[in-house]
């Protein structure tokens, strides 16, 4: 559904029955059977019903609730009449004329393009318009209309009797009442069709029964006019926005109550979405949604024409957030069943009645009855369609059995209502919740088909590996996704992932993620299955996991173990598990009706609802910003359709600083473009207004100018021809094989050694053969119970030899990414060879076999006195370099507390294998040896790391792991958390929060140090700032001038600040005691402007602007407010005012410099070269410390008297300071600088009181540019790109 256009509840209202002139020849021939009528469209009432001008008597129209497309006009031609009414044949309750005419006129109906006013009666009258002798029950059905575009619109339709009334002669008439003839009284249909852009279906039939009310005590000279007013009212109601604002208004004798949707991507959920769980059992919904899914030729089947819609609405939402690409059309009239013959999939509904003519005369059909609950083929010769996948369709199976799906059930135990209006909202809570459960669980069952699909996809080139997809299913699986993997559906669901759309789908997969699977995505190394897999235990052993993975790594959560947090997978858990809190839902009733055709009073109308929204938003909270972006929302589009374009603007500018999800971008756009002149040019004259035009502007033209492969999906295909560099990493990067462009290069030079520098299609296709079959292999390894003991549970084979004959025995070798193991023959045992870390020697010497001799390895252990030996014979070279290569990585990934090298030394290793088994050539061993990135480097530069660096250096961790070479680490932030409480809760553990270049933020659960998700897109600039807060904000300034607020909970960044004008590089927080704003924000950016934030409203409070070289940060310090520039420090009262200033230090004759202090005023001087970098406040001491960024020293005096001589701390080997926190009473300096000769990246750790270097840390091979404390116990530091990891020190 589009959002461009100001639509309101209803696009129209149509009635539809027998024409006049038809019941006159009925009426004179009664006395012949009662035929079956041509239903015609007997009136149109569609928006705009009123406008300024018609109130003046001049032309034209307002913009009430009205599309702002041309549409065409539906053109009634009435007949010549005489005027008086006795002569005329009265119309029964079905045409009665609002005015009569005399003489041939055209009365001109706007009707909204996308409805089909020539299906329509058909669509009302299914079964044909009848003519009865009896007065039948009112009966309603629902419709769905389909534009060639998608977009679909809804109806809900009435079927009501009303006895026709004629004088004994034919021409009777009484007090404005027909009198009847002799004989069995006569009854006519007349259907009501009330249509929508939104399914508000159960909304549209409660208003229709009001209508009914009216209709049936009114004479027939008001029946137009009733109908009209009906229309008109609601044609004024405003359609909630997406969230918990929902809409309830009156229209007696019901309470009308719209739910809003979800969300922007789902449609509202306005019907009984059990209806489906009442008609099928499990294992038919499952083969309903499988056909769907597959884009079969689907018909559902009922004798009762309103459950058609109703149940085919209801799967719709079942396999949401896919969406059905093709025909949708739940009825089908007697005079349509010809549609079921077209050659595409569709989806159709008919009437029970019809099924074996259909069933006769189509083949293919997968055909649903809905009244007998039973799935079935129109095919004599239908072998069926595969089945679900079994673990998704156990899951939803138990779920299902666990829905409590009976009303009944669930107020028997409550006495007698007597209020219909609170026995309608009981219920209604109740199907929220139920609609609420059921669609969680039918999400999970798309999460659990679909989950794995992200582990196949490459992102920068767009490509979907599915070979290798259907390949890693289970053998009874592979047939369902080769069908569902051809599909539309299925293509358009692939492309939202490419695009990283952060919807439904991924906001489950992500929350239930298995311990397991994370643990994956932080390693960039080949699949195999690890032994939890091997040994399909019942048990949860990424529990176990987890505590083994925090005996190395720094683990913030000693308190509470993480397995109290989430359950291992979605298979797993209960349905509570994957609950997210539920926000309270609020209703905002709208005013009580207006007389609907005056313009006078329906602009009354909208200033009321106006005025009661800002009532609405006058008594929230600061808690409640999610609420008021929805009241904003609603007052915005009010005023739209109020004239108040200006208003409008104002509020939707409010909304998109407060939640940009629901920010309405084709609707402000429209609205940009209906501006008059004055009106624009008043609007370019409100700065915030004029900045909301301008990123509409801004908008529209990026998405004109994004480019083209956005939409575009690639199959992953072998070339055909050779392949130079540039190609040949493209191709790799497609495969999936490996990322890193590095390792990608050291590949092409092992596959082109000795010729020119391409690689055949030939040996490419070779390589990739030999790389699958090698998993294949490994998904093949069949441990005994026996050995799996002995091994970690993460633990995956990656190499098995063949049988060969070593000095522990004869047996089969393995290697794992942590040891190499001897898998004995007979009966299978395991023997440990040796870990990789205690590896001291690997040679190659020979054996003696008869005459000959023989290769052979020997592997020299630290734990052992013996050395291990084994006949590998040809395979020994190959091992060899496989080994050293771990052995150097492992020795590395010690050293540097750096696991990413041994996952780098395992890829090269398997590398190494399949260029080895590609080329089986005398040259492969030395092409392979290419790849001995490690082993090469041990050789060429010492791996030994500092011993302060190695006693304080924790961990590292790798947050560019998912691209395809380093990002720089811009900035770091800690939040700490509630520690073992699970983030479903509003809780969670700590998290640390890395920006890296173009607006990327990945977020690691800091409890492990594991990445939580791959990153939060907020813009796509490079970010320099964050600041935390509250538990609900966190602050990003961006280089695009923006300041994105992210909630830490949900994950999500909806709220933007947009008030700078140059990028913002610097944040703080000062609580006041100020019982009206206790906590204020402070924000600079680069051309010295400083804003004083609300932060409970995120209103600017004051903003002044300071004279200097680029404003670089700020800090507060007892009131007042320093901010750092390149060429000063500055001392700012809370006015802007500058009270100190200290300019940049001049050079002294030894190089370092010396300061000037002026009040009030720059003091020209001559300044040293470079520039101020950072700066430090401490409370305790009075101190102010400074650093520069080309200076290789600190500056510390004392703030109450900055004209005293200050000290100054000699930073060995440093090219200048970068940045500097405090921890405890030691301050952490990064700096660049050099290290052995080569320039790298460098941590001082510097005593407060007796201003000394007390550790020296080199652990970056590029610049540290980031620092952050996690509650005063580690030190986080983040390098430039040429290194792009985190370092983790621990505190002393």
């Amino acid at each position: 559904m589009a959002d461009n256009i100001p639509s309101g509840f209803v696009e129209a209202c149509v009635v539809v029955g027998a024409a006049g002139d038809k019941l006159k020849q009925l009426l004179q021939a009664r006395d012949k059977d009662l035929p079956l009528l041509d239903p015609e469209v007997l009136q149109v009432h569609a928006p705009p019903f009123v406008s300024k001008e018609s109130s003046s008597d001049s032309p034209g129209h307002a913009p009430a609730f009205s599309r702002i497309q041309k549409r065409r006009s539906f053109m009634k031609k009435k007949r010549d009449r005489v005027t008086t009414p006795s002569r005329e044949l009265a119309k029964g309750d079905g045409e009665p004329p609002a005015t009569t005419v005399v003489a041939s006129t055209t009365e001109d109906v706007s009707v909204p393009k996308d409805i089909d006013l020539i299906a329509l009666p058909q669509l009302c009258f299914p079964e044909g318009l009848k003519i009865s002798e009896e007065c039948k029950e009112d009966s309603y059905h629902f419709l769905v209309f389909t534009d060639v575009f998608g977009n679909r619109t809804h109806g809900v339709v009435v079927q009501y009797h009303r006895h026709i009334q004629a004088s004994q002669d034919g021409h009777g008439h009484q007090n404005g009442h027909w009198t009847s003839p002799k004989g069995p009284r006569l009854y006519t249909t007349y259907a009501i069709c009330v249509i929508s852009k939104y399914p508000y279906y159960n909304a549209l039939r409660d208003c229709l029964s009001c209508l009914l009310i009216q209709l049936r005590t009114c004479r027939m000279v008001d029946f137009e006019e009733r109908v009209k007013e009906f229309t008109a009212k609601l044609a004024l109601v405003p359609i909630p926005p997406p969230g918990q604002l929902h809409v309830v208004f009156s229209l007696r004798p019901l309470q009308i109550f719209l739910p809003s949707r979800e969300d922007k991507e789902r449609p509202a959920v306005d019907l009984d979405l059990h209806l489906p769980f009442l008609c099928f059992r499990p294992q038919q919904l499952l083969e309903i949604i499988t056909s769907i899914l597959m884009e079969q030729r689907v018909v559902f089947v009922s004798s009762d024409w309103a459950r058609l819609t109703l149940v085919a609405e209801c799967f719709m939402r079942f396999i949401h957030p896919l969406h059905w690409q093709h025909p949708f059309v739940p009825i089908l009239s007697h005079q349509m069943l010809d549609f079921l013959m077209a050659p595409t999939s569709y989806l159709m509904g008919c009437h029970a009645q019809h099924i074996e003519e259909v069933a006769a005369e189509t083949d293919d059909l997968i055909l649903i009855h809905i009244d007998e609950g039973i799935v079935s083929s129109s095919s004599a010769d239908h072998h069926g369609l595969p089945e679900t996948p079994w673990a998704a369709r156990e899951c939803f199976t138990r779920r299902v059995e666990g829905l409590q799906i009976h009303y009944d059930l669930e107020v028997c135990r409550l006495g007698a209502g007597t209020d219909v209006n609170d026995l309608r909202a009981q219920r209604r809570q109740w199907q929220h919740t139920l609609n609420t459960e059921i669609q969680r669980i039918t999400l999970e069952l798309i999460v659990n088909i679909f989950r794995d699909v992200h582990d196949h996809l490459n992102y920068e080139h767009r490509v979907f590996n599915s070979e290798e997809f259907l390949k890693c299913r289970e053998p009874a699986d592979q047939m369902f996704y080769k069908k569902v993997l051809d599909t539309h559906i299925f293509h358009s669901f692939l492309r939202d992932r490419l695009n990283k759309k952060m919807d439904s789908f991924s906001r489950m997969e992500l929350k239930t993620r298995s311990d397991i699977h994370k643990l994956r995505t932080m390693m960039d190394v080949p699949r195999r299955p690890n032994m939890q897999e091997m040994a399909r235990k019942c048990t949860t052993p990424e529990n176990r996991l987890s505590r083994k993975l925090g005996m190395s790594l720094p683990n913030l959560a000693e308190r509470a173990p993480m397995d109290s947090v989430r359950k291992t997978s979605l298979k797993k858990v209960t349905l509570n598990g994957v609950k997210a809190p539920q926000k309270p839902i609020k209703t905002f009733r709208l005013p009580e009706f207006p007389p609907p055709l005056s313009y006078v009073y329906v602009q009354n109308y909208y200033s009321d609802m106006i005025s009661q929204l800002g009532k609405a938003m006058s008594c929230l909270g600061p808690e409640d910003s999610s609420l008021l972006a929805r009241y904003h929302y609603m007052r915005g589009f009010v005023s739209y359709v109020a004239g108040k374009r200006l208003d409008a603007l104002g509020d939707f500018q409010n909304l998109h600083k407060t939640d940009t999800d629901i920010f309405p971008v084709e609707l402000v756009r429209a609205l940009v473009d209906s501006l008059a002149a004055d009106e624009r040019s008043q609007a370019e004259r409100r700065p915030e207004l004029a900045r909301l035009i301008s990123r509409s502007k801004r908008d529209h033209e990026g998405e004109r100018a994004r480019p083209d492969n956005f939409a575009t999906i690639k199959k992953f295909q072998l070339p055909r021809t050779h392949l130079q560099r540039d190609d040949f990493v493209r191709r790799i990067q497609e495969s999936g094989i490996v990322k890193d462009l590095n390792t990608i290069h050291r590949l092409f030079d092992a596959l082109t050694v000795g010729q020119q520098k391409q690689v055949d299609p030939e040996v490419f296709r070779f390589f990739y053969t030999i790389w699958k079959e090698t998993e294949a292999e490994a998904q093949d390894v069949d441990l005994p119970t026996a050995v799996l003991e002995h091994l970690e549970t993460n633990e995956c084979v990656y190499k098995l030899s063949s049988s060969v004959k070593t000095s522990h025995g004869v047996g089969k070798i393995a290697m794992t990414q942590r040891r190499l193991f001897l898998l004995t023959d007979g009966r299978p045992g395991y023997v440990e060879i040796t870990k990789f870390r205690d590896i001291e020697e690997v040679r190659i010497s020979s054996a003696p076999f008869l005459l000959l001799r023989i290769p052979s390895l020997k592997i020299k252990s630290s734990l052992r006195k013996e050395t291990f030996e084994a006949n590998l014979k040809s395979e020994c070279d190959l091992w060899a370099i496989m080994i050293k290569e771990m052995w150097a990585g492992r020795k590395m990934a010690d050293e540097h507390k750096d696991p990413q090298y041994m996952q780098q030394a395992l890829t090269n290793a398997l590398l190494m294998d399949a260029v080895v088994g590609c080329l089986q050539s005398q040259k492969a061993i030395y092409a392979a040896s290419k790849l001995a990135y490690f082993d090469k480097m041990k050789l060429e530069v010492p791996m030994m790391v500092p011993k302060t660096t190695a006693e304080t250096l924790k961990h590292k961790i790798n947050p560019s792991l998912d691209q395809t070479s380093p990002h720089a680490v811009d900035v770091l932030l800690y939040t700490p958390g509630q520690l073992g409480v699970s983030g479903m809760d509003g809780g969670g553990n700590p998290k640390l929060w890395c920006a890296l270049s173009d607006g990327k933020v990945v977020v690691f659960d800091a409890a492990s140090w594991s990445m939580q998700q791959n990153s939060v897109q907020v813009g796509s600039s490079q970010l320099n700032c964050m600041l935390g807060v509250n538990q609900q904000q966190l602050w990003i300034g961006s280089q695009d001038s923006v300041i994105y607020i992210i909630n830490p909970r949900s994950m999500s960044c909806n709220k933007q600040l947009t008030e700078h004008r140059s990028e913002v590089t610097g944040l703080a927080l000062e609580e006041r005691a100020d019982k009206y704003s206790q906590l204020v924000a402070y924000s600079c950016s680069a051309e010295g402007t400083v804003i004083v934030w609300d932060v409970s409203t995120l209103q600017v409070r004051k903003h002044f602007r300071l004279s200097c070289d680029r404003l670089q940060s700020l800090q507060v310090h007892n009131g007042w407010l320093w901010c750092c520039a390149c060429d000063s420090i500055l001392e700012v009262r809370r006015n802007g005012a500058v009270q100190r200033r200290v300019s940049l230090p001049q050079q002294n004759p030894r190089g370092s410099p010396s300061s000037t202090i002026s009040h009030g005023s720059s003091l020209s001087s001559s300044l040293s070269r470079g520039s101020f970098s950072c700066f430090l406040l401490f409370d305790e001491t009075e101190q102010l410390w400074s650093g520069c960024a080309d200076a290789d020293e600190l500056c510390v005096w004392h703030c109450r008297d900055l004209t005293k001589p200050f000290h100054r701390i000699q930073l060995q080997d440093c090219a200048g300071v970068l940045c500097m926190i405090k921890v405890k009473n030691q301050i952490w300096v990064g700096c660049r600088g050099r290290s052995m000769g080569q320039a790298r990246g460098k941590i001082y750790v510097v005593d407060t009181e007796r201003h000394l270097v007390e550790k020296e840390l080199v652990a970056h091979s590029d610049r540290v540019q980031a620092l952050c404390s996690a509650e005063d116990r580690y030190v986080l530091s983040g390098a430039a790109r040429e290194d792009g990891k985190i370092a983790i020190w621990k505190v002393e």
